[in-house]
């Protein structure tokens, strides 16, 4: 039902990509699943060509964690097209995870999808994680996304897991609909 309603905007969406910028529509990106499972996320692209180039783990100092560097948003990244911009604004560019949803990869609700180097941020809340399937939506999308730090993201997902129920599914799918419409910590 999700991919009928999305459909047309999806096309739309498809056709501004193509059309403003050089390269491919989607962006492949290899995160993980449940219990440790990697899987390949789908998203519009939101950033030019060769942008993923760019965009490898790198290390900050002084603690020498890596942190990817989707991670480090900033208000005027220069990677990012127009286009891509608003995708982000609005949530738009996530619209191809309804196929990882499809696919059994990911839920509606769940911690959000990690690449691998991001485990080792969760350290002993990382089983959390692993215990559930990745959402396109969850606690850490309601609660402020990119104004979040990387422990509180991991605390949130650990207490998601722990509280499961399927009427707290509906009340963070209910309360995406205003974080997205406000554009509560998008960038």
């Amino acid at each position: 039902m999700m991919l009928l309603v999305f459909a047309i905007p999806g096309l739309l969406i498809a056709a501004a990509i193509q059309l403003s910028s050089e390269g491919g529509v989607f962006y492949r990106e290899e995160r993980i699943g449940r219990g440790g499972r990697p899987f390949q996320i789908w998203k519009f692209r939101s950033m030019c060509r060769h942008a993923a180039q760019a965009g490898h783990i790198v290390m900050m100092p002084p603690e020498g964690i890596p942190v990817h560097r989707r991670m480090l948003k900033h208000l005027k990244d220069p990677r990012i097209t127009p286009i891509g911009e608003f995708l982000r604004r609005w949530s738009l560019d996530e619209l191809p995870q309804l196929l990882n949803i499809l696919r059994g990869d990911m839920s509606l609700i769940g911690p959000r999808p990690i690449v691998k180097a991001e485990t080792k941020l969760y350290r002993d809340l990382l089983s959390f994680y692993l215990n559930a399937k990745p959402g396109l939506s969850g606690l850490w999308q309601i609660s402020g996304r990119s104004k979040i730090g990387y422990e509180d993201r991991a605390t949130l997902d650990a207490t998601y897991v722990q509280s499961w129920s399927l009427r707290w599914d509906l009340v963070i799918l209910l309360k995406t609909i205003p974080a997205v419409l406000n554009r509560d910590g998008a960038q």
